[in-house]
């Protein structure tokens, strides 16, 4: 059985950088990790740049992307207005954010659960109308920094609404990297059971160093599409503490090594890796691209 990775290194992955990173040089790193075999890549968000600098250049970006090929381009927008300006720049996959938890909620889009489920349902109907796909990111799926471990029957439910509303997919999102493994076999297997594996993704940070053993987890209940960031690059403006998104190669290695087809050539992802940490001015990479690193 083959998985997706989806690469977030170009959004999730930079827009927490403080270093500003070029259009030019995205669109370098886009072509590293294209030339590696990755086909599924978010590749900006439509926010305002007062909110994320990193990414106002998002227009620029998807203007220099080959459109109307097999690769599956995705952006993250915050509402209606950064929906409009996604399909003005060519994007027909979008991703959403709806926090489980009332305050990060509050502190991170200003918003309460109840209003961010609402702006969240008009860009799920536009999606609906227009024939683009939507994906539901449920951050602080696990745990918040400000009000502990959620409830999962809180965060299913939620899951269930979004899903019943038209979303073509909800991401399990441990934003913090506080989840374990037991926890996102729980979130995922009874949304698999209900609505099919093509209905859930997996968005882990490795805060704690347990990013890869919940990704064997939920592949074990059945998800097939998972999020990573070439590098291990990440972390959340909105959330104090986390840091990067499971790496990439770290999730390529574990599944080419497990006989799971990935599609994507682990070695050629290490010219990616060294790129992005020119661009960055950071030192990046997983454990498995420190080992390959080991053995040149």
């Amino acid at each position: 059985m083959d998985v997706i990775i989806n690469e977030v290194g170009l959004r999730d992955g930079l827009q927490n950088q403080p270093r500003i990173v070029s259009t030019e040089d995205k669109l370098v790193l886009l072509a590293l990790l294209e030339a590696a075999g990755l086909k599924h890549i978010e590749v900006a968000s439509f926010v305002h740049p007062k909110a994320v600098p990193q990414m106002a250049d998002a227009e620029a970006v998807v203007g220099g992307l080959h459109l109307g090929t097999s690769q599956v381009y995705s952006g993250l927008v915050p509402n209606l207005r950064g929906y409009d300006r996604g399909v003005a720049a060519g994007l027909s996959e979008f991703g959403l954010i709806m926090s489980a938890s009332s305050t990060f909620s509050e502190r991170n889009v200003k918003m309460t659960l109840e209003q961010s489920y609402q702006a969240c349902v008009e860009v799920i109907k536009a999606c609906l109308r227009d024939g683009n796909r939507s994906r539901v990111y449920l951050s602080c799926s696990c745990a918040c920094p400000y009000e502990g471990r959620i409830e999962e029957s809180l965060v299913l439910d939620l899951a269930r609404q979004l899903l019943d509303e038209g979303a073509h997919e909800i991401s399990i999102s441990d934003t913090i990297g506080a989840g374990t493994p037991n926890q996102i076999f729980d979130l995922t297997q009874p949304l698999i059971a209900e609505y099919g594996a093509g209905s859930v993704n997996l968005h882990v940070h490795d805060t704690r160093g347990a990013a890869l053993a919940m990704v064997w987890s939920a592949y074990l209940a059945g998800v097939r599409m998972f999020d990573a960031s070439i590098g291990g690059l990440g972390g959340c403006p909105f959330a104090p503490g986390a840091t990067g998104n499971v790496a990439t190669e770290d999730l390529v290695y574990m599944f080419n090594q497990s006989g799971i087809h990935t599609n994507i050539n682990f070695n050629a992802l290490e010219p990616a890796v060294a790129f992005a940490e020119k661009v960055t001015a950071s030192s990046l990479g997983g454990k498995s691209m420190q080992w390959l690193r080991s053995q040149c």
